[in-house]
């Protein structure tokens, strides 16, 4: 750890910085279940970026609501410099948080993320840190992201706030991520603006990185095309319509007058590319929708219903439990469990 004394390791590459300017402080606060790839990707290109300079660019704090060690999405615990000390408006806060999203709004973290931003600091989510800056009355009106299985979750929980699908946004005071390997994109961007674009190119390829996608932001997840390994554009069409129709589905009247084919024509081209019908296909979709938010949520068995576009619970957990294997009570059971 580095509260105090930045860490300046010895490596073979080197890259001057000829005006360094001062010492920039990070803190992270570490929650419960914090996505440990999410975090280390954060805090390695800080690292890296003072090993390369030799130059004490940037330190780093780790901070939790008991001042005591935390464990991690790995069951890894990781040591903290203490508790949720204020900080100098000149330091950046993030949360660093992962599953369950909810420990990000424990009243202490959103305390400390509403003061350190009152007086003037820069704030951040890595992950499901958002949902801490969300409940801290922070991301209104603003570009912000976590991460993409965190989402629909997110949003029947603050159904008036709408994160991007970009790997990161930057907004003024406001920084956040969707995690893992955004977290580098990020700190990549942040470094180029603060040492130029040729010195964060070396930290990216430090990362082994060969371009940087840290200097644009491109989206969290891979087309619908890609995912279904499939370029037919009338089927990308359709699914990507099912996809924004979750919770009012529409009919395969509607779905076929949409794509200008027929609905045979639909139920050949599903039949032929997924192995399946389209009504089983969605149903699958609106299905693996109300498994997220379950698993990420604290809604009822009726509101995930109604979420998922179903009209009654028994209806959405009797499909539910044909396509898992279980009913939809004992899978919320075991991953609160999990949790705990």
């Amino acid at each position: 750890m580095s509260g105090q004394n930045p860490l300046v390791p010895q490596g073979a590459a080197f890259f001057p910085v000829p005006a360094p300017g001062p010492t920039r402080t990070y803190a992270f606060i570490l929650v419960p279940g914090f996505t440990l790839l999410a975090f280390s990707s954060a805090v390695e290109p800080l690292r890296i970026a003072n090993q390369l300079s030799q130059h004490p660019l940037y330190r780093w704090q780790l901070q939790s609501s008991t001042g005591q060690a935390v464990i991690s999405s790995a069951g890894i615990p990781v040591g903290v410099d203490g508790p949720l000390d204020p900080l100098d408006k000149s330091a950046r806060l993030f949360v660093c948080a992962g599953n369950p999203q909810s420990a990000a709004a424990d009243p202490a973290i959103v305390a400390a993320v509403q003061r350190h931003h009152r007086f003037g600091g820069v704030v951040g989510g890595i992950c499901t840190g958002a949902t801490a800056l969300a409940r801290a009355g922070l991301v209104d009106g603003r570009r912000f992201t976590l991460h993409w299985e965190n989402q629909p979750g997110f949003v029947e929980t603050f159904p008036d706030l709408a994160p991007t699908g970009s790997r990161f946004e930057i907004d003024g005071r406001l920084m956040t991520c969707g995690g893992g390997a955004a977290s580098t994109d990020m700190m990549l961007s942040i470094i180029a603006e603060d040492h130029g674009a040729a010195f964060a190119a070396m930290v990216s390829e430090m990362c082994l990185r060969v371009v940087m996608p840290g200097l644009r932001k491109s989206e969290q997840r891979s087309s619908v095309a890609a995912l279904m390994s499939s370029r037919n554009p009338v089927l990308v069409a359709i699914v990507t319509l099912m996809n924004q129709h979750i919770d009012e589905p529409l009919s395969m009247k509607e779905l076929a007058e949409a794509s200008g084919y027929s609905r045979r024509h639909l139920e050949r081209l599903f039949r032929h590319a997924v192995g399946k019908t389209p009504g089983d296909f969605y149903r699958g979709l609106r299905l693996d929708r109300g498994r997220n938010l379950l698993g990420t949520t604290d809604l009822t068995l009726q509101e995930i219903s109604v979420a998922c576009g179903f009209a009654t619970v028994s209806h959405f957990s009797k499909s539910f439990r044909a396509r898992f294997g279980t009913a939809p009570t004992k899978l919320a059971q075991g991953m609160r469990q999990f949790e705990g």
